[in-house]
Protein backbone atom coordinates (compact mmCIF):
# COMPACT_ATOMS: atom_id res chain seq x y z
CA UNK A 1 0.00 0.00 0.00
CA UNK A 2 1.70 3.02 -0.94
CA UNK A 3 2.37 5.27 2.25
CA UNK A 4 0.94 8.55 0.66
CA UNK A 5 -2.93 7.04 0.73
CA UNK A 6 -2.13 6.53 4.72
CA UNK A 7 -0.40 9.52 5.19
CA UNK A 8 -3.73 11.44 3.88
CA UNK A 9 -5.84 8.77 6.27
CA UNK A 10 -3.74 10.10 9.04
CA UNK A 11 -3.96 13.33 8.36
CA UNK A 12 -7.83 13.05 7.94
CA UNK A 13 -8.00 11.26 11.52
CA UNK A 14 -5.91 14.08 13.13
CA UNK A 15 -7.95 17.01 11.59
CA UNK A 16 -10.99 15.47 12.56
CA UNK A 17 -9.93 14.97 16.44
CA UNK A 18 -8.72 18.22 16.50
CA UNK A 19 -12.25 19.80 15.05
CA UNK A 20 -14.16 17.55 17.42
CA UNK A 21 -12.22 19.04 19.90
CA UNK A 22 -12.57 22.42 19.09
CA UNK A 23 -16.40 21.87 17.92
CA UNK A 24 -17.78 18.72 19.92
CA UNK A 25 -21.10 19.28 18.24
CA UNK A 26 -19.14 18.09 14.80
CA UNK A 27 -19.62 14.55 16.48
CA UNK A 28 -23.43 14.55 15.43
CA UNK A 29 -22.79 15.74 11.57
CA UNK A 30 -20.20 13.12 10.40
CA UNK A 31 -20.94 9.57 10.06
CA UNK A 32 -18.64 7.52 12.61
CA UNK A 33 -15.99 10.18 13.43
CA UNK A 34 -14.62 8.14 16.28
CA UNK A 35 -13.95 5.09 14.20
CA UNK A 36 -12.23 7.28 11.59
CA UNK A 37 -9.99 9.02 14.32
CA UNK A 38 -9.47 5.23 15.26
CA UNK A 39 -8.30 4.41 11.88
CA UNK A 40 -5.97 6.91 11.97
CA UNK A 41 -4.44 5.70 15.45
CA UNK A 42 -4.29 1.81 13.94
CA UNK A 43 -2.45 3.36 11.27
CA UNK A 44 0.51 5.24 13.10
CA UNK A 45 0.81 2.86 16.14
CA UNK A 46 0.29 -0.69 14.33
CA UNK A 47 1.02 -0.39 10.39
CA UNK A 48 2.11 -3.79 10.37
CA UNK A 49 -1.20 -4.77 11.14
CA UNK A 50 -2.66 -3.19 8.38
CA UNK A 51 -3.57 -4.91 5.33
CA UNK A 52 -4.01 -3.28 1.62
CA UNK A 53 -7.32 -4.77 1.45
CA UNK A 54 -8.85 -2.61 4.85
CA UNK A 55 -7.50 0.33 3.74
CA UNK A 56 -9.49 -0.20 0.29
CA UNK A 57 -12.44 -1.27 1.65
CA UNK A 58 -12.56 2.15 4.37
CA UNK A 59 -11.78 3.97 0.79
CA UNK A 60 -14.41 2.64 -1.27
CA UNK A 61 -17.14 2.42 1.81
CA UNK A 62 -16.45 5.35 4.01
CA UNK A 63 -14.56 8.07 1.89
CA UNK A 64 -17.33 8.96 -0.06
CA UNK A 65 -19.74 9.69 2.80
CA UNK A 66 -17.23 11.85 4.55
CA UNK A 67 -16.53 13.42 1.58
CA UNK A 68 -19.45 14.66 1.15
CA UNK A 69 -20.47 15.30 5.03
CA UNK A 70 -16.96 17.47 5.15
CA UNK A 71 -17.98 19.32 1.81
CA UNK A 72 -21.39 20.16 3.48
CA UNK A 73 -19.66 21.58 6.80
CA UNK A 74 -17.29 23.43 4.92
CA UNK A 75 -19.95 25.51 2.98
CA UNK A 76 -21.74 26.55 5.46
Amino acid sequence: MPSAVERQFEIIGEALHNALDSDPSLESRVTTPRRVIAFRNRLIHGHASVSATVVWGVIESYLPVLMEEVEALLRE
